[in-house]
């Protein structure tokens, strides 16, 4: 009989009891889950409205600060691109004085008057400092001004030929004298007309952009306030409280500086205008008169010189005399003093003209201009209109930057206060929204 062994019987085994957690231990959070829970509910929606509030109340503070420096700035650099401005108009006001007094002087006949050879000596040099001041001033005209220093030289070679042929006596003097003041008018004055429109150029943009600093102002100035209103408006619906002092104080100090800050671009921009409009507009109307006048006495003096053959220079007298008569016009208010002396000098070279070219009186035509003739003559009445010229374009062009300089110092200190009221305004907001959130801890 076969003996079967039979398993022992099962044993059953208790389940493992579940872990116990230790009193005292962290539980384990994710970096995400700890910021998804800092976000999460009612005090997660608070901190993420302070911390726009936050954010647009230190960019508004930056875009003040902008503004005001773009602005200040665009005063400055007006300032500045008009002192170029001026300085490159005396440097052809100097070229032309200075051709006149050559081509006047051409008229004497051997050695020119020493004043009036003295006057060209001065001319030239003043222009030559000119040159040197304006290329270190403005480094972007810095290569046309070497270029005009090339013409000059051309210039001065010419007259310098012209003089030692006309101390002998030697008609070919009149040729080098024709030849250098072409070389002013084709050489030398077109740099310098390019130099001015460029310069114009400059300094009507910087007076276009002094009033647009105002923009990044009242631009960020609203768009926080609406910020500030949004938080005030749903801490109002969420906590039924309905004014946060902090965050209105915030509100209250964007918009003071908004005001203050405002109020000071707009005048500062009214009264760039306002200069733009007269005091600078004078400047450059009785620069370009002194200009034509200049150019215009060397054209009656060309004129003479060329004996019965000289009608384009007579009719380019009578285009740089009518720019003249136009500039005048602007300044009537200004200047009022200027037209006496310049009718009487248009009087005495009609009388020059009509010795000439009707009466063929040319020896008397020349004493009337060079200011060898009693009573009135060409010398003196345009020594007169240059004089008082001189001294009314000075007296405009420091009233330009005077005027300018007063609006910059008028401004207040925004532009290195703006990101500081920013910061206060951002810690405003954080203390009013830090009492909300203290209710929820």
């Amino acid at each position: 009989m076969t003996q079967t062994t039979s398993a022992p019987p099962a044993t059953w085994s208790p389940p493992a009891p579940p872990p116990v957690a230790i009193a005292g231990t962290p539980r384990r959070t994710t970096p995400g889950g700890a910021l998804q829970a800092w976000f999460a509910g009612t005090p997660g929606r608070m901190r993420t409205v302070l911390l726009l509030s936050a954010a647009v109340a230190v960019l508004f503070g930056l875009a003040a600060a902008q503004g005001f420096s773009e602005s200040d700035g665009a005063l400055k650099r007006a300032e500045a691109n008009t002192s170029q401005l001026v300085r490159i108009q005396a440097i052809h006001t100097n070229l032309v004085s200075a051709n006149a007094d050559a081509t006047n002087a051409f008229l004497v006949g051997g050695l020119e008057p020493p004043a009036q050879r003295q006057h060209f000596v001065d001319s030239m040099a003043q222009a030559s400092k000119l040159i040197a001041e304006a290329a270190t001033a403005q480094p972007a005209d810095q290569a046309v001004l070497g270029q005009l220093n090339a013409t000059l030289l051309t210039y001065q070679g010419l007259v310098e030929q012209a003089r030692a042929n006309n101390r002998q006596g030697l008609p070919i003097g009149s040729q080098y004298l024709k030849d250098a003041s072409a070389a002013l008018q084709n050489d030398s004055l077109p740099l310098l007309n390019a130099l001015v429109s460029a310069n114009e150029d400059r300094v009507g943009t910087e007076f276009n952009g002094i009033g647009k600093g105002n923009l990044w102002l009242i631009v960020g100035g609203l768009i926080t306030l609406l910020v500030l209103g949004f938080a005030l408006y749903w801490l109002a619906k969420r906590t039924h409280r309905y004014l946060n002092m902090p965050i209105a104080a915030a509100a209250a100090l964007v918009l003071l500086t908004m005001l203050v800050g405002g109020t000071a671009l707009s005048g500062a921009s009214k009264d760039a205008k306002d200069t733009r409009g007269h005091a600078y507009a004078d400047t450059l109307a009785l620069s370009r008169a002194r200009i034509a006048a200049y150019d215009a006495k060397s054209n009656e003096s060309l004129t003479l010189i060329a004996r019965g053959s000289g009608d384009a220079f007579d009719k380019a007298w009578g285009v740089s005399a009518k720019e003249v008569d136009k500039q005048l016009a602007i300044v009537a208010a200004t200047a009022p003093e200027l037209q006496g002396p310049w009718t009487q000098y248009k009087t005495v070279h009609t009388t020059i003209r009509d010795l000439d070219s009707k009466q063929g009186k040319w020896d008397d035509a020349v004493k009337v201009s060079v200011g060898k003739a009693p009573g009135q003559n060409a010398a003196t009445t345009f020594t007169a209109f240059d004089k008082g010229s001189a001294a009314s374009l000075d007296a405009t062009g420091k009233k330009v930057g005077s005027e300018l300089s007063d609006a910059r110092n008028g401004l207040p200190p925004i532009g290195w206060l703006g990101l500081p009221i920013g910061i206060v305004a951002a810690l405003l907001v954080a203390w009013g929204m830090s009492q909300r959130l203290g209710e929820y801890r």
